[in-house]
């Protein structure tokens, strides 16, 4: 058996050197990623030998693998996986947790450790309870062909969540304390990532000040925690299921000088009202316009907005880094989609988007970490209605997205951006 698995590596190995010998002056010259997490012990964000050899031979990302997942990784938390689209989206409880705390007088975060899943001891005066002082992010790791397990550009969310303490007056969690956190949770959680194809491993870290403080002002103590929920479908149906959204021109998400270019906690309870407003109309939620003009496009309520039009394909722009202007986050999905379609042929722009653009549009979708690339299928604002019908549910432009980053995600394609992360 042994000598099978080896000499079915070397011919994959050759095969997949020989389909990328062609290609790989289009691959980045510096040739490693910039991130990498093995093993347990610590995290290093020094490539290894074989990041080396395959970053040389234009294949950042790709991971070729004669026996598959380790046997104590297997996905084993339900009984049925077919079970998981019933209950209700991020409803089931796994077993670990991460905390780390940053204690009053100290000069930066502790050492971190596992704990199970369970309810935090908090103040009520902490400040995150009181002043809604606390940044969150959203990530998944998802399983392989072969069983294994990655996550999808972590080193953006951990970017995101420094430039978010900053702008909340929090102590930024460092790069690799958040990356090995993030590996240690997904690995002691790893019976409940789903199998191939069978939805995904949602991650959710969250930085609070939980620290008491009555008096506004920033928290003297402050907790950094990963905890992780098995999911499928964000909307109901299947991924390409196109979903129906509402122009909604009485509330606004965010205004410039705001928080809108942070994943703040307080940015999210306001948009429940206009969410269930949608809801109870038949909708699946809203999109917003720019709160000063109420004429171009901004977000969805829980992801960003791509509309095409022939080969062009328009998302609103943003300056990034938390820039006090911006009232649109920086995606980590969005980022990737717009590279992905560059590289498709498509010509990309980040401007301003007309609300008019959108009914001459050939195509739209809504991109994010929870939705991934969800087709829209009906807009409406008043009496006015578009609706886009394509067979399978999404149009070309969204199909070859959709298929072209969920197979990096998953490592079913070669991920010449490096951005794909194996934790085992």
């Amino acid at each position: 058996e042994a000598v099978f698995f080896a000499v079915r590596y070397a011919m994959m190995r050759k095969c997949v050197v020989a389909l990328l010998v062609g290609s790989a002056a289009a691959f980045s010259p510096a040739g490693v990623p910039s991130l990498r997490l093995a093993g347990r012990a610590a995290v290093s964000v020094a490539p290894s030998s074989s990041a080396r050899r395959l970053a040389t031979e234009g294949a950042r990302g790709l991971r070729l693998t004669a026996v598959g997942a380790r046997a104590d990784h297997a996905p084993t938390g339900m009984a049925d996986w077919a079970d998981l689209g019933k209950s209700s989206w991020g409803s089931i409880d796994a077993d670990m947790m991460y905390v780390n705390e940053f204690k009053e007088g100290a000069t930066e975060w502790g050492k971190g450790e596992l704990r199970p899943f369970g309810p935090l001891a908090v103040s009520p005066k902490a400040g995150v309870l009181n002043y809604g002082q606390g940044v969150f992010e959203g990530m998944k790791a998802q399983r392989t062909e072969d069983g294994r397990i990655v996550v999808f550009r972590p080193d953006r969310n951990a970017e995101r969540t420094r430039y978010g303490c900053e702008r909340l007056c929090m102590p930024p969690v460092p790069k690799e304390t958040f990356l090995k956190a993030v590996e240690d949770v997904v690995l002691a959680n790893a019976k409940w990532v789903p199998p191939f194809g069978q939805g995904s491993l949602y991650l959710r870290p969250l930085i609070i000040g939980t620290g008491p403080i009555l008096g506004l002002n920033t928290a003297p103590s402050f907790t950094f925690l990963v905890y992780v929920s098995p999911v499928g479908s964000y909307f109901k149906g299947s991924q390409m299921t196109p979903i129906s959204l509402r122009i909604e021109d009485q509330f606004s998400r965010a205004a410039p000088g705001g928080s809108g270019g942070i994943k703040a906690v307080g940015n999210y309870a306001g948009s429940l009202l206009p969410q269930s407003k949608a809801k109870k109309a038949g909708f699946d939620n809203v999109i917003y316009l720019d709160a000063a003009e109420k004429k171009y496009l901004e977000e969805v309520g829980t992801s960003n907005i791509f509309i095409v039009k022939g080969n062009r394909i328009y998302t609103p722009g943003l300056l990034g880094s938390g820039n006090s202007e911006d009232t649109i986050l920086e995606g980590v999905t969005r980022s990737s989609v717009i590279q992905v379609a560059k590289d498709a042929g498509y010509t990309v722009e980040e401007t301003r988007v007309p609300l008019a653009m959108l009914w001459d549009a050939d195509e739209a979708f809504t991109v994010g970490t929870a939705v991934v690339v969800s087709p829209i299928g009906r807009v409406a604002h008043g009496e006015k209605t578009k609706k886009w019908e394509f067979e399978g549910g999404a149009g070309p432009a969204t199909s070859k997205i959709y298929n072209t980053l969920t197979g990096i995600q998953k490592g079913s394609v070669p991920d010449p951006y490096g951005w794909t992360v194996y934790l085992d």
